[in-house]
């Protein structure tokens, strides 16, 4: 017993000599030793994508949202392993979009409620960016807007192309060409860098969706138009062996975008006579759905339109591409039920795709300012044959007139837009294994927001509109907060394949939503 009391007395004086004679260094790093870059070279860095890298959120992009963008985000970490100077191509202030642009425009805020626009009073801010070139080089090419062969075609940059129809050039690239003819990889080339970024193909497969699965307004690209350009972007990258980071896509059918308005979007007050506070349901009914659901019925199809119900919630109208059109048999049933044949004429042509919402539909977020008002051809794309200001005339969209399909994603339109997900996720995965690259996995990331969200720093981050902390205002960019998860995520990427060990930022640093007033 004396022994081993003696043997222990030993070993705590040679732990406690150890405590005074060693002071141990931790680094704020991700494994607490000194700061490495691995095998990367930052001195030059280059970034290549579409809005996410360039900043964009609220709908706009501006200077603090350009300023938290994920590649600004890594400059500035690699910065404390060798990195160099980070150029951004800055708007011109605070307010986004272009000067008296009608399509590029101002960013929203969160007015208590819902999202609104700066450009509105009582803030009455107005946008000074103009098309003028910038002059001089830059880091970030992140192009809002961007498709894949977008980073390959010449006069991307050239201001005559934006008055084309469709237009062939861009005007955030038009502000930083370096020349009109230059393709965005040319001048992303021209900065010899030693290490890039490229997250590219959210707008080949999110331009569709937002639109609606509607071709006419943004079409899917074909998968082997994605391969081609995709291959073609990271040959030219990846020459001399220089190293990179590049990202999968996540599923964008599950962004906020699609899930802010619900099916049975129409409450009992969105039914109501604006002048009286009657409710219209009984005279839509009479009028409108108890025809038309007599009719379908008799031709088999009842479960298209159904009576709107007095109490809860009811569906809305929307034109269904993928069923059948019953306009001429619609039309000679209503006229053998007594409907006068003007009136069941329109009837049949208005209504003979047309069916209410089901929980499998998905609504883009760009209805929410259309539901319910009179059609408009340069915004909807459809005009109603009966148009008219009566709270019931055929003119209402989403209650007496067919949401068209700009703002409708049916369950087969999800479904191709999944298979051209996973599609364009085989040939970036394929391009990172083939040329040894760092590869973030976002569309395992997208999968945690919505389900089990993401947590640090204290913070949880979900897929929840306006209060998940990570996605903006516009339901589909990243908030702040949600920029520097991105970039955390790449810097595990990284620090993964070249042995760096960057630590990320804190998620404490970044808000969550911009104020009006910035």
């Amino acid at each position: 017993m004396i022994k081993n009391i003696k043997w222990l007395l030993l070993v705590s004086l040679t732990f406690t000599a150890c405590t005074e004679d060693e002071e141990v260094i931790t680094y704020n790093t991700s494994d607490g030793q000194p700061l490495t870059a691995g095998s990367a070279d930052f001195s030059k860095y280059v970034a290549l994508g579409d809005s996410f890298a360039a900043g964009f959120s609220d709908n706009a992009l501006f200077i603090e949202g350009q300023k938290g963008s994920y590649p600004a985000i890594l400059a500035q970490q690699f910065a404390l392993a060798g990195g160099g100077e980070f150029r951004i191509p800055f708007m011109a202030d605070n307010v986004g979009g272009f000067a008296g642009s009608t399509t590029f425009t101002p960013r929203l805020y969160f007015n208590g409620t819902a999202p609104s626009s700066v450009a509105l009073p009582p803030f009455n801010q107005v946008s000074t960016t103009t098309l003028a070139p910038l002059g001089g080089t830059f880091n970030n090419f992140g192009i809002p807007g961007a498709k894949s062969f977008h980073l390959l075609a010449p006069n991307y940059g050239n201001p005559s192309g934006l008055g084309e129809n469709p237009p062939t050039a861009n005007p955030y690239f038009v502000r930083m060409a370096t020349a009109p003819a230059k393709t965005v990889l040319e001048d992303a080339l021209a900065q010899n860098p030693t290490f890039f970024s490229l997250w590219i193909g959210g707008n080949d497969e999110l331009g569709y969706a937002t639109a609606g699965g509607d071709p006419a307004v943004n079409p899917l690209t074909p998968q082997a138009t994605f391969t081609g350009a995709y291959n073609g972007l990271i040959a030219q990258l990846t020459a001399g062996g220089r190293k990179g980071v590049i990202a999968n896509l996540p599923s964008v059918t599950t962004l906020p975008y699609f899930y802010v308005i619900k099916y049975d979007q129409l409450k009992q007050t969105d039914l109501v006579d604006p002048a009286s506070g009657v409710s219209l349901i009984p005279l839509l009914n009479a009028q409108l759905y108890g025809p038309l659901d007599n009719a379908l019925t008799f031709l088999g199809q009842g479960d298209r339109i159904n009576l709107l119900s007095t109490t809860g919630n009811n569906p809305m109208i929307i034109k269904d591409e993928t069923l059948a059109d019953l306009g001429p048999q619609l039309t000679a049933v209503l006229i053998g039920g007594g409907v006068p044949a003007p009136q069941a004429t329109v009837l049949g042509a208005v209504f003979g795709q047309v069916r209410q919402t089901k929980s499998t539909d998905l609504i883009c977020l760009s209805a929410s300012t259309r539901i319910g008002r009179n059609t408009n051809l340069n915004l909807d794309g459809v005009v109603s044959p009966l148009p008219g200001n009566d709270p019931t005339s055929l003119d209402r969209l989403g209650v007496t007139f067919p949401l068209p399909d700009r703002y409708i994603l049916l369950p087969s339109e999800v479904t191709e837009i999944q298979a051209a997900t996973e599609g364009y996720n085989n040939t970036i995965e394929a391009a990172a294994a083939a040329n040894n690259l760092a590869i973030v996995d976002a569309e395992a990331i997208m999968t945690q927001l919505t389900t089990t969200g993401i947590s640090g720093n204290g913070f949880t981050m979900t897929d929840d509109f306006v209060t998940g902390g990570a996605f903006s205002l516009d339901g589909v960019h990243p908030s702040p907060r949600g920029y520097a998860l991105i970039a955390n995520k790449f810097l595990e990427a990284i620090n993964a394949k070249y042995g760096s060990n960057f630590k990320g930022v804190s998620y404490a640093d970044y808000r969550i939503l911009f104020p009006p007033v910035l």
